[in-house]
């Protein structure tokens, strides 16, 4: 449906609008639509009236197309040319109608001050409408402002909680991967502790110690190590210079550090930097012992400066290898001393027309080196000599004493004569009444220059070896006595067994054939086998290194948990006669 108009006069713009208005509102154009249709409308006109001339104002309304759900108002406004014709395009706009929007007003408008007023004034209706509909929105929109203000407020404050907690997470990271750093750096410093401690404590020689020493701290903790120990200046040793801060810490006892800035370092005292290493930061750490320090090591500082973790764990260190050091020359003293004692022990074997004797003595590679095991050789008055081989149990100085003490009895019972058997009768009678709670084994042997036979006895002790001239070799396993020592009353037998001229007598300890796997029978056929593999020129003429030859063998699976002890007697050639042996010689481990 289409309406047109004529617009020459403001009433004639006034009518039109009017139509316009009344058309949307019989359409059912919502008001906020219908004021902005004729707002704008207004508008145009008040423009068309401005220029003049006569204009043209058409009113179309169209249906719905298909897939719409309401028409069109369409509102053009075209100035007329003089022939009345109005082709030229002009102003138009178009408001969409609802679904049942209906209706139409006449062509003509009634003139008139009412329809003016209903012109000018109806407009109002639909403006206040809107107006309110505005304060409505304002209203709601100052509310959503008001809320999106609140929300922008909490978003603002989560956002600072989040950075918080950002913050905090970083910070709590931060700490974490110091705090591991730190657990490694402390876990690494413990395990290079306890691993220094072991190897510094595995050796009771101070001078391996001292060695090692400063192996250990070179390059991880300094770029050298420098050891001061005090008894090398008492014993003559020549020192270089000391640093200031070393003779300070052996006066004080208390760690020193030398540079030309403060250390701050926990425990230490400052210095100012050494003369003798003016460009190098020293620490000085005194090597405790029971009593007083035993000496200063002195370290150079590594690339990067100690931190007071490694200070902590380099004092601690140092005071393991003063300890270490003290126990090694304590035990190197008293080793010293046993050694001394043992030395003095052991007998020079005589020298004797005919028979040659040769012997070995090792220490257990354990302890003071000085156990029981014990040989011994000498004369009798009636030109007799007796080769003795004795164990008493245990180790260290007092079985070493009381081998001595056995050895003193043995030789004076030996004096008033008497044979093998009858010696160790009176030994066990000495030792059960001496020592009650002490037992010992011994074997002792008889030549005599006129006989050749031997006449041997033992008690508890492993069965001597015999080597004949021809090779053959035989363990004298005759039943012996029980040990010496034991609660129990007993005559000891003697046995005599053949032994000509080229013959070899072996006699030992448990140390040399007992092994605790394979227990003592293996270990003395082994033995019997190394002595008939023995060659009888060495035999004959070198019984020692006969006796060195034997050994090795022997002991190239012992763990050296025992002592050693061999004595060879060898009975020389018809057509030979073999000067005696120097003595015997303590053999080398």
């Amino acid at each position: 449906m289409t309406q047109t108009w004529q617009i020459t006069t403001v009433g004639d713009a006034a009518r039109a609008r009017v139509a316009a208005a009344r058309l949307a509102a019989a359409h059912g154009v919502s008001p906020l639509d219908r004021t902005r249709l004729v707002t704008a409308l207004g508008a145009q006109l008040r423009q068309c009236l401005v220029k003049g001339g006569s204009w043209q104002l058409t009113l179309r309304t169209t249906a719905p197309t298909a897939g719409e759900r309401g028409g069109q108002l369409t509102a053009a406004v075209r100035q007329q040319e003089a022939n009345g014709s109005a082709d030229k395009p002009g102003w138009q706009t178009s408001v969409g109608l609802p679904d049942d929007g209906g209706g139409a007003i006449p062509a003509q408008l009634p003139g008139g001050r009412a329809v003016l007023a209903d012109a000018l004034l109806s407009a109002d209706e639909d403006t206040s409408l809107v107006l309110d509909k505005l304060a409505e929105q304002e209203e709601l929109v100052a509310f959503h402002r008001e809320e999106l203000h609140q929300t922008n407020q909490g978003v603002l404050a989560l956002h600072a909680e989040l950075d918080a907690a950002g913050r905090v997470q970083r910070e709590l990271f931060t700490a974490e991967r110091e705090a591991r750093t730190e657990a490694e750096s402390a876990r690494h410093r413990l395990t290079f502790l306890a691993d220094a401690s072991a190897d510094l404590t595995a050796s009771l020689n101070h001078e391996e110690i001292l060695h090692r020493l400063p192996a250990l701290l070179v390059p991880a903790y300094a770029q050298s190590a420098d050891v001061w120990l005090f008894t090398e200046e008492s014993t003559g040793h020549k020192q270089d210079p000391h640093p200031a801060a070393a003779v300070a810490a052996a006066r004080t006892g208390r760690p020193q550090y030398a540079a030309d800035h403060p250390g701050g370092l926990p425990g230490v005292d400052d210095h100012p930097p050494s003369a003798l290493h003016p460009t190098q930061a020293l620490l000085c750490i005194p090597l405790p012992a029971r009593t007083a320090p035993l000496g200063v090591v002195t370290l150079t500082s590594p690339q990067e400066r100690w931190k007071s973790d490694d200070v902590i764990m380099l004092v601690e260190l140092a005071r393991r290898a003063g300890i270490a050091i003290d126990h090694a020359q304590r035990f190197e003293h008293s080793r010293d001393i046993a050694e001394t004692l043992q030395r003095a022990l052991l007998t020079d074997l005589p020298t004797t027309p005919g028979l040659s004797l040769a012997a070995r003595y090792l220490p257990a590679t354990h302890g003071l080196n000085i156990g029981g095991d014990w040989y011994d050789a000498f004369r009798q008055p009636d030109g007799g000599l007796v080769a003795v081989m004795g164990d008493v149990t245990g180790h260290g100085l007092h079985a070493a004493v009381m081998m001595s003490q056995l050895r003193t009895a043995l030789r004076a019972y030996a004096v008033a004569g008497g044979t093998p058997g009858r010696l160790l009768t009176q030994l066990h009678s000495f030792l059960h009444h001496l020592q009650p709670d002490l037992y010992a084994t011994a074997v002792i042997a008889r030549f005599h220059p006129d006989e050749t036979t031997v006449t041997w006895a033992a008690a508890g002790h492993p069965p001597p070896v015999l080597r004949g001239p021809d090779g053959r070799v035989r363990v004298l396993d005759a039943k012996p006595g029980a040990m010496l020592g034991i609660p129990l009353h007993q005559d000891i037998r003697d046995h005599t067994e053949h032994m000509p001229p080229g013959s070899t007598l072996a006699l030992y300890t448990d140390g040399l054939v007992e092994r605790r796997a394979q227990g003592i029978d293996p270990g003395i056929r082994r033995l019997a086998d190394t002595l008939a593999a023995q060659r009888t020129s060495d035999l004959e003429h070198r019984l020692e290194r006969a006796a060195d030859r034997i050994l090795d063998p022997m002991l190239y699976d012992s763990q050296r948990d025992d002592d050693v002890c061999l004595l060879l007697c060898h009975i020389g050639g018809s057509s030979v006669t073999v000067p005696a042996v120097d003595g015997a010689r303590e053999a080398s481990a």
